[in-house]
């Protein structure tokens, strides 16, 4: 089959591979039908195939009957509690001074650890748009700042609609924060065009802070297209670049491939923000590491990276209780309980 000309990231996307016969026939397996979705955008597909199977992309991306037998395990379809938060509008409030709002449910790719695989899959209520209530709900709490765009991943709008709410948000003059949450840059390193530039350099400064964390999780992610991407968005003036990683099993659960990870990103002027411990998510346990281990890895971190380097060590307590730190300077051991954001002690 001749390799297709991929000129824009929605080529890249219309092409992608999005269904389990598609993934058989392009890397000659014979895997059953899944339970999730699939979306494997195509130039990423042909790294993947070149990479090969033992490859982090290929485990990442690519789906495996490990997440038929993870089913059975004792895993959660809504693991960090979005529904008991969720608000008209698409919208989860969690935190007093900022909310998610979710603008789509398209990804770019389908990650095989997603911690929201169950919640997209089955088209949840939670995503249902109505953006009219969302500012409603906005203008009637006060104590919202911050709006955090996640999904789906908000980059997969098109700029016309970005521009429309970030617009919408700059005219309420309580929201001061804009941030994305975004695997993109990475995975359609052509959506990072001159247009989206020019509308994220106007808007860094029409909000106090104009943040974008990228998800990240290992250097082999990074080849020449997304090392432009990253380039391009490094270059924006008052652009606040953060990064997300999920420490996953048998992918970057290692200190010195989270080093080597932090040392490149940060020459895109990346600044590393949370290191997630993986969810317990139903249909993903198999990427699941146990919280000592987590500890000990970030424990090298913080012996090898200066401060301003390391990020933050988090657990997003099931059930909807928030991020807490979770690396304890006293011991390596873990109770079973942790601090919610409210300072309650939970067992998890």
């Amino acid at each position: 089959m001749n390799k297709i000309e991929i000129k824009t990231w929605q080529d890249d996307f219309r092409f992608a591979l999005k269904s389990i016969e598609h993934i058989n026939q392009f890397f000659g397996l014979d895997l059953p039908e899944m339970p999730y979705d699939i979306i494997v955008p195509y130039n990423l597909a042909h790294r993947i195939k070149e990479a090969g199977s033992e490859s982090v992309l290929w485990k990442q991306f690519i789906p495996s009957t490990e997440e038929l037998s993870s089913l059975q395990e004792d895993g959660l379809e809504d693991p960090i509690g979005d529904k008991v938060h969720s608000k008209e509008g698409a919208i989860v409030h969690r935190y007093d001074n900022r909310i998610l709002f979710f603008p789509t449910t398209v990804c770019p790719v389908i990650c095989r650890y997603c911690f929201r695989k169950n919640e997209l899959s089955a088209s949840d209520d939670i995503f249902k748009q109505d953006f009219e209530k969302a500012k409603s709900y906005i203008e009637s709490h006060p104590e919202i700042e911050e709006v955090i765009f996640s999904g789906g991943d908000p980059l997969m709008l098109s700029n016309e609609r970005l521009r429309f709410y970030f617009e919408e948000f700059s005219r309420i003059p309580q929201i001061k924060y804009l941030r994305l949450h975004t695997r993109t840059p990475v995975i359609l390193p052509l959506r990072i065009d001159e247009a989206l530039v020019e509308l994220l350099s106007e808007f860094s400064k029409r909000f106090e802070t104009l943040s974008m964390a990228i998800h990240i999780n290992h250097c082999d992610e990074i080849d020449e297209p997304v090392s432009s991407s990253l380039t391009k968005l490094g270059q924006i003036q008052f652009l606040n670049l953060l990064s997300q990683t999920v420490l996953l099993n048998k992918i970057n659960d290692n200190h010195l491939i989270l080093i080597d990870l932090y040392k490149k990103i940060n020459r895109y002027h990346i600044k590393p923000y949370y290191l997630h411990h993986p969810d317990r998510v139903k249909g993903a346990m198999h990427f699941q590491l146990d919280i000592p281990k987590g500890r000990k890895i970030f424990a090298n971190l913080r012996t090898h990276l200066p401060g301003w380097l390391l990020p933050t060590y988090i657990l997003d307590i099931p059930g909807g209780h928030g991020k807490q730190p979770i690396y304890n300077p006293e011991a390596i051991d873990f109770t079973g309980k942790v601090l919610n954001k409210n300072g309650k002690l939970i067992s998890i």
